[in-house]
C-alpha cells in the first residue's frame, strides 16, 4: 500500500493525474459552501432531521444540500440518470443494441445520460425551490427566487457533472465516485468532532469503543465481500483458421457475491425515507403516524429495510446479468463449462450459481444495513449517524477501486520503461 501511494510521485504522469484530481476536489468543495440567496440557514437547518429524505440526500452531497448551495443535488441527478439508462438498457432493444456496438454505442448512451441529468436536474430543482418556500427570508420575491433556483441549481449539477468526467479522463479513478467518496469523507472530522463533546460531557467512553470497533469489523467485511467472487472455469477447445490454431486455453468466469454494490441499499433507503418526507409537507394525523411507524428507531422500518433489500438486490441483479447472453458468447467462441453442454443447460447453470450468490450478497447487504442503527440504539452515541452502510460501502468500494487504478497506471509505466 505505501509503496502503491509512494509511486505516485515517482512517475511525472501519474503525479500530474493526481495533482489534476486534487484541484478539482479543491473547485467542488469551494462551490459546497457557496449558498444560493434567499434562504434563511436556521429555518432550512431545522429542516433536516433523522429519518428525512433530505437528510439522507445530503450524505451524497458532502453538506451542500443541508448548506442550499449551488452544488446542493451534487452528482445524483447524474447518477440517477445513469442508472435509468442501465435498466433501460436491459429492457429497450435499441439501447441494447447500441451498447453491444462497442466505444461509439457507448459514447451515445453517455450523451443521452448527459441530457436526461440535466432535464432531472431542472425537475428536482424546480420541486426544490417549492419545497423552501417556506423558508425564504422575509420580503424575497419567490418567482425570483424560483427561476434562481432552476438555473444556478441545474448549471450546479452540470457543472459537478463536467468536473467527474474530467476526473475521468485526466484524473485518477471514476470521476462520479470519487466526488461522493469526497462528500462523505468530509463529514467524518465534524463526526469526531462531535463525539469527543459528548464524552466531555459524560458519554460511556466503552460505548464509543464498542462502535468504534464494529465499524472497523465493518470495513473488514466490506472489503471481504467486495473482493469476494466465484470463479466458473471455462475451457475454449482448438480452431484450426488457415495454417494457425486458435483457443485450446483456460479461463473463467469471475462472478461477485455483491452484483448489485450498494444500489439496493440506496433504493430501499429512498423508498423507506419517502413517508417521513413527504409527512413534513401534509401534516395530517395518518402521515404522521406512517413516519412515526417508520422511523429508522422502530422495529417495522429495520424489518422492511431487511426485506426491501433483498427484493432489490434480486431485482437489480436480475436486470443487469443475463446468463442467456453470456452462455450464447462462450458457445459463440467455442467454449464450454466442464461437465455441462453448451448453450441453454450453461445458462441454466450460471443462473443457479448468481441465485445463490445474489442470496450470499442480499444477506449480507441487509446484515450490513441494520447493524449501524442496532449499535447506536445500544450505545446510545448517534454522533455517526449519517456515516452508516451506505456511506461505508461506497467510501470502501471507492477506495479499493481507486488503489487497482493507481496500481495499474503503475504496472503500465513500468512495462513501458522495460520497453523504452
Amino acid at each position: 500500500m505505501l509503496n502503491t501511494l509512494s509511486g505516485i510521485f515517482n512517475i511525472k504522469d501519474l503525479r500530474n493525474r493526481f495533482l489534476f484530481t486534487l484541484g478539482i476536489i479543491i473547485i467542488f468543495r469551494l462551490g459546497v459552501h457557496m449558498p444560493i440567496p434567499g434562504v434563511d440557514s436556521a429555518k432550512l437547518t431545522a429542516m433536516f432531521g433523522a429519518g428525512n429524505l433530505m437528510n439522507f440526500l445530503d450524505l451524497f452531497t458532502g453538506g451542500a444540500l443541508v448548506k442550499f448551495s449551488i452544488f446542493a443535488m451534487g452528482i445524483v441527478p447524474y447518477i440517477n440518470a445513469s442508472i435509468i439508462f442501465q435498466l433501460l438498457t436491459a429492457v429497450i432493444p435499441q439501447l441494447e443494441e447500441l451498447a453491444k456496438e462497442g466505444e461509439s454505442g457507448r459514447r451515445q448512451i453517455a450523451q443521452y445520460t448527459r441530457y436526461l441529468t440535466v432535464v432531472l436536474a431542472a425537475f428536482q430543482a424546480f420541486g426544490m425551490a417549492f419545497w423552501l418556500r417556506g423558508v425564504l427570508l422575509p420580503g424575497y420575491g419567490f418567482t425570483y427566487f424560483l427561476i434562481s433556483c432552476v438555473i444556478l441549481l441545474t448549471a450546479g449539477t452540470s457543472f459537478v457533472m463536467w468536473l467527474g468526467e474530467l476526473v475521468t479522463e485526466h484524473g485518477i479513478g471514476n470521476g462520479a465516485s470519487l466526488i461522493i467518496f469526497i462528500g462523505i469523507v468530509s463529514r467524518i472530522p465534524t463526526n469526531i468532532g462531535q463525539t469527543m463533546l459528548l464524552l466531555k460531557g459524560g458519554a460511556s467512553f466503552i460505548g464509543v469503543l464498542v462502535l468504534l470497533a464494529v465499524f472497523i469489523l465493518m470495513i473488514i467485511s466490506i472489503v471481504i465481500i467486495s473482493e469476494a467472487q466465484r470463479r466458473i472455469p471455462v475451457q475454449y477447445a482448438k480452431r484450426i483458421i488457415g495454417r494457425r490454431v486458435y483457443g485450446g486455453q483456460s479461463t473463467y468466469i469471475p462472478l461477485r457475491i455483491n452484483q448489485g454494490g450498494v444500489i439496493p441499499i440506496i433504493f430501499a433507503s429512498s423508498v423507506l425515507l419517502f413517508p417521513a418526507t413527504i409527512a413534513q409537507f401534509i401534516p395530517l394525523p395518518f402521515m404522521q403516524w406512517i413516519a412515526g411507524m417508520l422511523s429508522p428507531s422502530q422495529s417495522l422500518y429495520m424489518v422492511l429495510y431487511f426485506l426491501l433489500i433483498f427484493f432489490f438486490t434480486y431485482f437489480y441483479t436480475a436486470i443487469t446479468f443475463n446468463p442467456k447472453d453470456l452462455s450464447e458468447n462462450i458457445k459463440k467462441y467455442g467454449g464450454f463449462i466442464m461437465g455441462i453442454r453448451p448453450g441453454a443447460p450453461t445458462a441454466e447453470y450460471l443462473e443457479s450459481i448468481v441465485t445463490k450468490l445474489t442470496f450470499v450478497g442480499a444477506l449480507f447487504l441487509a446484515v450490513i444495513a441494520i447493524i449501524p442503527t442496532i449499535v447506536e440504539g445500544v450505545t446510545h452515541i448517534t454522533t455517526f449517524q449519517g456515516l452508516g452502510s451506505t456511506a461505508l460501502l461506497i467510501v470502501v468500494g471507492v477506495a479499493l477501486d481507486l488503489v487497482r487504478q493507481i496500481e495499474t497506471h503503475l504496472v503500465t509505466r513500468q512495462y513501458e520503461g522495460l520497453l523504452t
